[in-house]
């Protein structure tokens, strides 16, 4: 078996990213340097590979779940140093290199059917971050999910994802990646953003970082009320008010409407409330 007779699999959510104005992109995006241990995530038949490795980057660490790619991506690369390859599947295998180091920078084709959990994995959560930031993320996307991630208060598509990745991470879009850019090309239209963490000192506590995630569970489920709707359960609706005009948050609006910074000092005027509902 070849390369070229090795058909995707649907299973895996296999589209091979061909383009090589969109591997540019993503190059150039990552900013490589001799400093950068890159791990890539589903290097596929290693289009990408290939230019991460002519890049300045000191080593390159990829995972790949399907077996007969690995075995093709050990040959094509068999003489490449600073290539190191694992098998299996990215949720469950550590993402350290061979030799227990973390990488600095991430580049990842993520397959759509898992961009939350591995998105979780690569940044923890809110109230539970990676103990060790990566300094870089520069990922291809659903062009839909990566809307979320870089949206701006009042866009349709911001959403609690949204506020969550914008209280973790500076985001941004990168290029649009039309399905003509793979092969086979995929039914969705994708996106490569860029996510660069906040150093750890940034994090929030974590019982803030709860509350955050409480707030935002209540007011985006029903998204297209207000906000004096939606909270109302938290606290007397009096004492939601005044804490709402002391830092500048109309409880008319709706959640859509209320930037990252804001949801932050309206949990921090909760946090000292006994009156306030964890649940």
């Amino acid at each position: 078996m070849t390369f070229q007779r090795h058909t995707a699999r649907k299973r895996f959510g296999q589209h091979w990213l061909r383009d090589p104005q969109v591997l540019g992109n993503i190059l150039l995006a990552a900013d490589l340097r001799s400093v950068d241990r890159v791990l890539e995530i589903g290097p596929g038949k290693g289009a990408l590979t290939e230019k991460l490795l002519d890049s300045s980057a000191s080593s390159v660490h990829a995972v790949e779940i399907d077996r007969d790619l690995v075995d093709f991506l050990r040959r094509r690369f068999v003489n490449q140093s600073r290539f190191t390859l694992v098998q299996g599947d990215v949720l469950k295998v550590p993402l350290t290199f061979p030799d227990g180091a973390l990488a600095t920078k991430v580049v990842a084709n993520i397959p759509y059917n898992i961009t939350g959990p591995l998105l979780e994995k690569l940044l923890g959560s809110l109230s539970s971050p990676v103990a060790k930031p990566y300094e870089l993320l520069i990922l291809l996307l659903q062009k839909e999910v990566a809307n979320r991630i870089t949206a701006n208060p009042g866009d349709k598509s911001f959403s609690s994802l949204s506020v969550r990745l914008q209280l973790m991470a500076y985001c941004r879009k990168v290029c649009s990646v039309p399905p003509r850019c793979f092969v086979p090309p995929p039914k969705v239209h994708s996106e490569v953003i860029a996510i660069e963490p906040f150093n750890s000192e940034k994090y929030l506590e974590p019982g803030l970082a709860r509350r955050i995630e409480i707030l935002l569970r209540k007011a985006f489920l029903s998204r297209r009320k207000m906000l004096r709707n939606t909270l109302k359960d938290i606290c007397p609706l009096e004492e939601l008010e005044l804490i709402a005009q002391d830092v500048g948050v109309d409880l008319q609006q709706r959640p859509q409407e209320i930037p990252p910074l804001k949801w932050l000092e309206f949990a921090k005027a909760l946090n000292s409330l006994e009156s306030f509902h964890m649940e």
